[in-house]
């Protein structure tokens, strides 16, 4: 009887296990396996803010900031607005490594479902965005960002998504030479 109950109590724990364990593994559901590789050395959400593009030719340079002062600005009257970067390394070679800065216009959090993609980057897509690649490489400039959001969790203070990006850009001495920069992997913002 009493190894009967043991039993049934092992049995029971084991199931109890296998559930949370799947439970956790469900919980991320924004990291995929073939994702970029990138570490996230920021992640800045805005309330009420726009993305400054700022083009400075003399020096082949493009900045990318949000204003929350209300001046200036890429978009409308201002939203909700995401800064990210992503560090990347893909080798253990020195000149190799880049760094993608990203900027999201999502308009209203609030507004976006999770679970639901949105397009990112000029119409047709739903959130507009803009991107900057640091690198030891010829001085680039974006043409255009295609891809989807994804939005995860929104707290009062975080919020957590998928981005699955490709970045065109142009060199800025030599429109007919182009690169591209993918990013899919999580992203995450605080207030």
């Amino acid at each position: 009887m009493a190894l009967r109950r043991g039993a049934r109590r092992l049995t029971r724990t084991r199931t109890l296990c296998l559930v949370a364990g799947l439970g956790l593994c469900a919980c991320d559901g924004v990291s995929r396996a073939g994702d970029t590789t990138g570490v996230q050395t920021l992640g800045r959400w805005e309330w009420r803010g726009r993305l400054v593009v700022e083009l400075d030719p003399r020096v082949t340079l493009v900045r990318l900031r949000i204003d929350t002062g209300g001046v200036g600005g890429v978009g409308g009257a201002g939203g909700d607005v995401v800064l990210a970067r992503y560090e990347f390394n893909p080798t253990a070679a020195v000149g190799d490594e880049y760094a993608l800065a990203l900027g999201l216009e999502l308009g209203r959090v609030r507004d976006l479902r999770p679970g639901v993609s949105y397009a990112v980057g000029a119409p047709p897509g739903v959130i507009p965005a803009h991107a900057t690649v640091t690198c030891l490489c010829r001085p680039l400039r974006e043409d255009s960002i295609r891809g989807s959001f994804r939005l995860a969790t929104r707290g009062l203070r975080q919020l957590t998504g998928r981005i699955d990006a490709t970045v065109y850009l142009t060199e800025w001495n030599d429109p007919a030479r182009h690169a591209t920069y993918s990013l899919h992997q999580r992203i995450d913002a605080i207030k």
